[in-house]
């Protein structure tokens, strides 16, 4: 638990030294992250202990990621994901093959779809999605707007807009998805509904 604390504030000189080199006001930086400059100024000076969304927010403000402001050395990472080892899982008809590295901001996979139905979950959550569809049509539903999007079209939005993505064709669909939540497994994603599974 000391360990912990005295990670927390060391991480108050690096917070303000982020801050400063962005060249953000206090109140500017609080205003992106949605606290007070009162607040940040406390996190600032090591009086106040940062939450992981706090953290996760002022990273993203300042262009960094939670474990750099951490000051965790990250293990050297392959970047090269080879087609035979992502295993497909499956949650509710939707199967995801890995399309990216693990530990990383962005989480991406190639997915299948099934045939979009009535009872298709509206999602909301911070962070941003990219997709791009490679085969079948898609359907996308952003706030009260309804897209069909074709293969080789793309979309990239503010995942706090309320969406739905489900295959417009009975076959289903194919595409690439990109997202930057922190990592999670498949069943956090915001695709499919149910309980993941190897295949």
């Amino acid at each position: 638990m000391d360990h912990a604390t005295d990670v927390l504030q060391d991480v108050a000189p690096q917070l303000r030294a982020l801050r400063r080199r962005r060249g953000l006001t206090l109140e500017g930086a609080a205003q992106r992250a949605g606290l007070s400059p009162a607040h940040l100024s406390r996190l600032e000076t090591g009086n106040r202990q940062p939450s992981l969304p706090m953290l996760l927010s002022l990273s993203r403000i300042y262009g960094t990621t939670v474990s750099e402001l951490l000051g965790e050395t990250p293990p050297e990472r392959d970047p090269i994901v080879r087609a035979g080892r992502s295993e497909p899982v499956e949650a509710d008809g939707w199967i995801y093959r890995q399309a990216g590295g693990a530990g990383r901001a962005m989480q991406c996979l190639r997915v299948h779809i099934p045939f979009a139905t009535s009872t298709d979950i509206v999602r909301v959550h911070p962070g941003e999605e990219w997709i791009h569809v490679l085969e079948g049509r898609v359907r996308l539903a952003l706030g009260d707007a309804v897209h069909v999007l074709d293969p080789g079209d793309s979309a990239h939005y503010d995942s706090l807009t309320p969406h739905r993505v489900g295959a417009a064709t009975q076959a289903g669909a194919e595409l690439l998805f990109v997202h930057t939540l922190i990592q999670s497994p498949a069943a956090e994603l915001c695709l499919g509904n149910g309980t993941p599974h190897s295949r």
